[in-house]
């Protein structure tokens, strides 16, 4: 269910809740996944920020706006060429062990390739790659997403380090315990390479947007866009930025401590529903009408 503002709560959710609260219900463990918000700059009006409309037949988030990425993929683990910060450093920036960490990166620049065609990566920690448009690198690309190419070998054939510089981390948030489906996911912010473009490449996605983030923020406000609280919540945390430079400049200094939905059953056995520091998102499910409501 979707309420009007845009936020999107699966109809699943109060009988799930219930459930995990009763005992009834074990929680799946998430999957480690990355997701990275492309920015370029507009002029005079500040960064903005390339958006995929998930198809709505998907099962996860059908129909909401997010960012390319998706889960980590076993290899993604596998040693790659390496250009930025070492993993150490990583590490602690991620709050993750440094395999951990890698599989993270990784990930994330796989996925940004795989589900928009532009790759941070170049043929050494001063270059990146100026076009990835052709045949050659459409079929590396549809060969990742089919699992028939590990990225680490997608590199090496290609004699390209990955640029870990080129990210930013900007958030982590871990799915609810009552989902159904659930992911550990770091966020980053990254700028679109020069001579690089976005295409509208994602088998999950049915449309693809490059928006200001507060122009997104108001078609969420207006419930004209569905968007997961962290879809939203990072959308609005870029809108101070007058530039792709001055937030991944900001993104030294965030917190990345994971973001986790709280769900609670009061005396008449209704929910409160909250994510902690974020008060927006506070909701009360009433417990004879099961519906997401305003919170109280």
């Amino acid at each position: 269910m979707t309420r009007n503002d845009g936020q999107v709560f699966p109809a699943s959710w109060p009988d799930r809740i219930r459930a995990l609260t009763s005992g009834e219900l074990v929680p799946v463990p998430p999957r480690r996944a990355a997701t990275v918000l492309l920015l370029r700059d507009t002029e005079g009006g500040g960064p903005a920020v390339h958006m995929l409309r998930r198809r709505a037949s998907m099962a996860f988030a059908g129909g909401a706006y997010a960012y390319p990425g998706g889960g980590v993929d076993p290899r993604d683990e596998r040693p790659v060429g390496w250009a930025g910060p070492p993993l150490e450093e990583w590490a602690a920036a991620l709050g993750a062990e440094p395999a951990v960490a890698q599989a993270v990166v990784c990930a994330a620049v796989r996925e940004t390739f795989e589900e928009s065609g532009v790759l941070l990566a170049g043929a050494d920690g001063a270059s990146v790659v100026a076009d990835t448009t052709g045949d050659d690198w459409e079929a590396d690309r549809a060969a990742l997403v089919s699992h028939d190419l590990a990225f680490a070998d997608f590199l090496a054939r290609r004699e390209l380090v990955l640029r870990s510089d080129l990210l930013g981390p900007w958030a982590r948030w871990i799915t609810p315990e009552f989902e159904e489906r659930r992911y550990d996911t770091w966020f980053f912010l990254a700028t679109l390479p020069a001579g690089q473009r976005t295409r509208d490449v994602s088998g999950e996605a049915d449309h693809t947007v490059w928006l200001r983030p507060a122009d997104a923020a108001d078609g969420y406000d207006r419930g004209e866009m569905s968007m997961l609280p962290p879809t939203i919540t990072t959308l609005r945390d870029l809108t101070p930025y007058a530039s792709a430079a001055a937030a991944l400049t900001a993104a030294a200094d965030r917190d990345l401590t994971p973001v986790l939905a709280r769900a609670a059953l009061d005396d008449e056995g209704g929910i409160v529903l909250t994510w902690p520091g974020h008060d927006e998102f506070t909701r009360f499910i009433p417990g004879s009408a099961g519906r997401v409501g305003e919170g109280r």
